[in-house]
């Protein structure tokens, strides 16, 4: 765990007792295989009742975890930020490097004969970590929407569900395709399920789209942590559809899908997956991608200098 000091911070003993706290957060998702955002962080905080649900809290703890860092208190890759990553060329060191890698990254179409094509979508690029993470054990694609979803991306993604239908009706087959949705419970949040759909016939692409988070049975079931709708100095909601929102769910408040936890998701997404899945065929296909991966081990066996 790199807990490296850069600076020497003094802090209050509130502020050590919080760093505390998320140390706990974090290193038992850490084991678990998860890494946190700051926001999920602030989430667990929250739900806990450890810290108020406002701006400002969110804000000083963002500002907690940059000094506990640069103090050596909390560790360097205990929180990651989804949205930054280094673009950078893959590299070997020798010619059997890339064979195992080859045979590491090699993977057959696990759908390719399921009655339905499955992909999972979600609202927010900070979540699209985990969401492939659990999407990708079943060998299912997974898309992160940023928000409404561009005209162009969903140009693509209504010819991909296209080629899915037109190829399995050539092998005299049908194909029903499937998107899992999961967003924010908020005016915009919860509209953009509609705006897939309806969109997605546009370009003449008939997919179901299953909403599986956040919904409010969620909400009530795991007693996720609310926030107001966001107003400008005008006192008028910023969100064009909170009027409606209001009307439907009777509140003026709205949740954030990063409040769930993340084995929560994971469960909600594999297992949202696996209603499309013929595990038969999943094993099979499986079994076959583990022998061919094999055997692209044993070719260095027959290559010299390796």
């Amino acid at each position: 765990m790199p807990c490296i000091a850069y600076k020497k911070i003094k802090f209050q003993k509130s502020s050590l007792s919080l760093i505390n706290e998320i140390n706990v957060i974090t290193a038992g998702y850490q084991k678990q295989g998860y890494s946190l955002t700051l926001r999920q962080t602030y989430y667990q905080l929250v739900s806990k009742n450890i810290i108020e649900n406002t701006n400002k809290s969110y804000k000083n703890i963002g500002i907690l975890v940059k000094n506990g860092r640069y103090a050596g208190l909390i560790d360097w890759n205990a929180i990651e930020d989804r949205n930054r990553n280094l673009n950078e060329l893959t590299h070997w060191n020798s010619p059997s490097e890339i064979i195992k890698s080859a045979a590491y990254s090699y993977r057959r179409d696990l759908w390719e004969d399921q009655d339905c094509y499955c992909e999972v979508w979600v609202e927010k690029d900070a979540l699209s970590g985990l969401v492939k993470q659990a999407a990708g054990s079943l060998g299912c694609p997974s898309f992160a929407c940023r928000g409404y979803t561009s005209a162009s991306e969903l140009w693509r993604a209504a010819a991909r569900f296209m080629n899915k239908t037109r190829n399995a009706a050539l092998n005299g087959k049908t194909r029903h395709n499937v998107i899992i949705h999961l967003g924010d419970h908020d005016p915009s949040g919860q509209d953009m399920t509609r705006d897939i759909e309806n969109r997605l016939q546009e370009f003449g692409a008939i997919v179901d789209i299953q909403r599986i988070a956040l919904n409010k049975d969620q909400i009530d079931k795991y007693k996720l942590p609310s926030q107001p709708l966001k107003k400008n100095t005008d006192n008028q909601f910023t969100d064009t559809r909170a009027e409606s929102y209001i009307k439907k769910y009777g509140k003026k408040q709205s949740w954030e899908l990063d409040a769930l936890e993340p084995e929560i998701l994971n469960e909600l997404i594999t297992s949202n997956i696996k209603i499309y899945l013929d595990q038969d065929k999943f094993t099979k296909a499986k079994n076959k991608t583990d022998a061919e991966r094999q055997q692209i081990t044993a070719l260095m066996d027959y290559l010299p200098g390796f």
